[in-house]
């Protein structure tokens, strides 16, 4: 299969044929109000419109209305359901047809006349729409920072221009963080203090070449950085992809944070971002700074939802004084705005030909080969990892941590694995 093909997620390709297998969060909670405007919603190429209706509960329905094929954007939102302006018509969040005013009532067809609808619920602060073939939908993720409810989160969004995959493959790329992110791990040694999350901190910043292992694992893939430590011992930084658009971080010191990052694609050049973190630690800045990104004020187009304020038109507010002063790495500031720009600039979908991966790629490569396999092999009917039993994503946690230095990666991850939650005989690698 063609590689720029299996990148794509439209309803006729492989790859959008087979996350729509799973729940995609589509939207914040906080977007819908009861009785509020409709927004529009673009989600695995396809043009939607999710609304709250008076009763609170929440739909998500093709934007076309059924009738003569107007918006529902411009609907009335009213107690039971969504009215399209233009001839009366309503429906509600199941897309049943409610009226139909304009019909002489012997001609009236309204369960021939639904609206096209996707199964939705609002859980974790996330507004979830189910767009796969089931009659009954599979069961909604569970793992990070998922098993717990949403006021006991941290949640973000942002959008990306460019390929979700693109995107993603910056988050689970840990060879970067110690040229891209220096300045800011850096400073935040500098503000550390004497605990043990400045000791691992300085292992990582005195090594930018660890040594990488990659491995396929039920959920998707994991990887481990290596560097040099304390006699004796090693230092991981271990993080994660799960399918079939999540990755998991190296948030901080194994077991004690919980993070996730969705990278789910609006359509093949736009990326829907959202962040969760635990908030039942109290992390401080740390937290905060990279969990929070700016943005500016959402429009009502369809690619208005969380645009950040540092962007590809302003060069992501680049310094360029303070990176010739050497007061910046890369004269931008911090975390996200650097990730960004870097996925970004590869253009709207990387074009692999010019590409030249070496072992610090290893991640990438894997992670590639895991993702287009799956896809290909649902195609033959093979159902993807995590559809029908997400629990088995439990065994992915992200964070760093010491291990004896003669220990293998999966078992270091295991021993550690066993210390916080007794988890490691779950913990399968293939």
């Amino acid at each position: 299969m063609d590689r720029v093909e299996m990148r794509r997620v439209g309803s006729d390709t492989p790859m959008g044929r087979m996350m729509r297998e799973y729940w995609i969060p589509a939207a914040l909670s906080s977007e819908m109000v009861a009785g509020g405007a409709p927004v529009r919603l673009l989600v695995m190429g396809e043009k939607l419109i999710v609304f709250r209706d008076g009763m609170g509960q929440v739909g998500v329905v093709d934007h076309r209305c059924p009738h003569r094929g107007a918006s529902l954007f411009f609907g009335r939102n009213e107690k039971d359901g969504l009215r399209c302006v233009y001839h009366g018509w309503k429906f509600d969040v199941e897309g049943k047809c409610l009226d139909q005013p304009n019909v002489v009532e012997r001609d009236k067809t309204l369960d021939k006349s639904p609206a096209r609808a996707y199964r939705a619920t609002d859980r974790n602060g996330l507004i979830w729409v189910y767009m796969g073939p089931r009659a009954v939908p599979p069961p909604l993720p569970d793992f990070g920072p998922l098993e717990f409810p949403g006021d006991q989160l941290i949640v973000a969004a942002s959008q990306a221009r460019c390929n979700w995959l693109q995107a993603l493959e910056g988050a689970i790329d840990n060879s970067h963080t110690g040229f891209l992110h220096r300045t800011e791990l850096e400073n935040r040694l500098k503000r550390g203090g004497s605990g043990p999350d400045t000791e691992l901190l300085r292992y990582f910043l005195a090594c930018q070449n660890p040594e990488l292992e990659a491995l396929d694992a039920e959920w998707g893939t994991m990887y481990g950085n290596r560097r040099p430590a304390r006699p004796g011992t090693a230092y991981w930084r271990v993080g994660h992809f799960v399918f079939p658009f999540w990755s998991i971080p190296t948030p901080g010191p194994f077991g004690r944070d919980r993070q996730v990052l969705g990278w789910i694609p609006m359509d093949d050049t736009h990326t829907f971002h959202i962040s969760l973190r635990w908030a039942g630690n109290d992390r401080g800045p740390r937290a905060q700074e990279s969990a929070i990104i700016e943005t500016l004020p959402n429009t009502t187009d369809w690619y208005g939802r969380w645009i950040p304020a540092a962007n590809a038109e302003n060069d992501y507010q680049m310094d360029r004084e303070a990176q010739l002063r050497g007061d910046s790495y890369t004269g931008i500031q911090r975390i996200p705005n650097q990730d960004r720009m870097a996925y970004e600039s590869m253009g709207e979908m990387s074009d692999y030909d010019v590409e030249h991966l070496k072992s610090s790629d290893l991640m990438i490569s894997r992670t590639r080969r895991r993702l287009f396999a799956a896809a290909e092999a649902h195609e033959r009917g093979t159902m993807p990892p995590a559809v029908d039993n997400p629990s088995i994503c439990n065994g992915a946690r992200g964070g760093d941590y010491l291990a004896a230095e003669n220990l293998k990666f999966i078992d270091s991850y295991r021993e550690q694995m066993r210390e916080i939650d007794k988890a490691g005989a779950a913990v399968e690698v293939k």
